[in-house]
């Protein structure tokens, strides 16, 4: 006799052993809070870039909203509870983006893409929240004075350079972003019907995530470099490296350090109609 779906249980690919554990649902249907966890470091760089070339970045249903500024975020994440106190790192490529559906409209950075260095949370993140997740290789950042760096590579080829020079604690509060949350677009391809997808909508990560607490905040400037990558060098990805690598930096306008801990599960990810 075959096995049955409890309702209202979290699953996820294989199914066979019952409910999945990950983020949204630990040992025994635990649940994390994210008060303490995780604790955090990201570096970041913006630039002003070609509006046009970030136009063609946005799938339907999507429109560039406000300044064609590009930002790239590394965290590293560590003490991560549902984890059981491991750790991990992203990167991000975020463009100011609205939605506007049938029902819904939102505001806010549209991620084209996270890089992470764990499977785990690629595969909880793509099928349960939408984000568009891969893998690439990514060392902790390195704080030298005051000046932070870090690198991100793919199996020995170094695809992204990232600096901050200049670190100075922020001496004005920086202005609060008025967005609704994160946006993203999820898409999963129907087995068999190649072209054809199984899914594909808008989704958001409502801003709302009062456990965060900014220990440091560190302002500089900011640089970095895509190192363009043939087929071989990135089999899988080179052509996302290449549409970044191709965009027009008009100047560099901002970069920096910020340490922090908390968080939140993501469980208040939700359609976008």
């Amino acid at each position: 006799m075959s096995y049955t779906f409890k309702p209202g249980e979290m699953y996820r690919m294989p199914t066979h052993f019952g409910p999945a554990t990950g983020p949204r649902r630990g040992h025994e249907g635990r649940r994390f809070d994210g008060v303490n966890s995780p604790k955090s470091v990201s570096l970041r760089v913006s630039f002003l870039s070609n509006a046009k070339q970030l136009e063609n970045l946005l799938p339907p249903g999507f429109e560039l909203y406000g300044d064609p500024i590009v930002t790239v975020n590394e965290t590293n994440m560590t003490e991560i509870k549902w984890l059981a106190g491991r750790g991990y790192s992203v990167l991000g490529v975020t463009i100011p983006a609205r939605f506007k559906g049938e029902k819904d409209t939102a505001v806010g950075p549209f991620l084209t893409v996270l890089w992470e260095n764990l499977a785990d949370p690629i595969i909880t993140g793509r099928e349960e929240l939408g984000f568009s997740k891969i893998y690439c290789e990514l060392p902790d950042i390195r704080v030298v004075g005051d000046t932070a760096g870090t690198q991100a590579s793919w199996l020995g080829f170094t695809f992204l350079d990232m600096e901050v020079k200049n670190l100075k604690a922020r001496t004005e509060p920086a202005a609060p972003a008025k967005v609704d949350g994160q946006l993203h677009y999820k898409y999963m391809p129907r087995t068999g019907e190649w072209g054809t997808a199984d899914t594909q909508y808008a989704v958001i990560t409502p801003a709302e995530n009062p456990n965060v607490k900014i220990h440091e905040d560190l302002v500089g400037d900011g640089s970095l470099k895509w190192n363009p990558a043939r087929w071989e060098d990135l089999p899988t990805f080179y052509q996302a490296v290449n549409a970044f690598a191709d965009l027009e930096v008009k100047e560099f306008v901002g970069g920096g350090l910020t340490r922090s801990t908390g968080g939140k599960d993501l469980s208040d990810q939700h359609i976008l109609y």
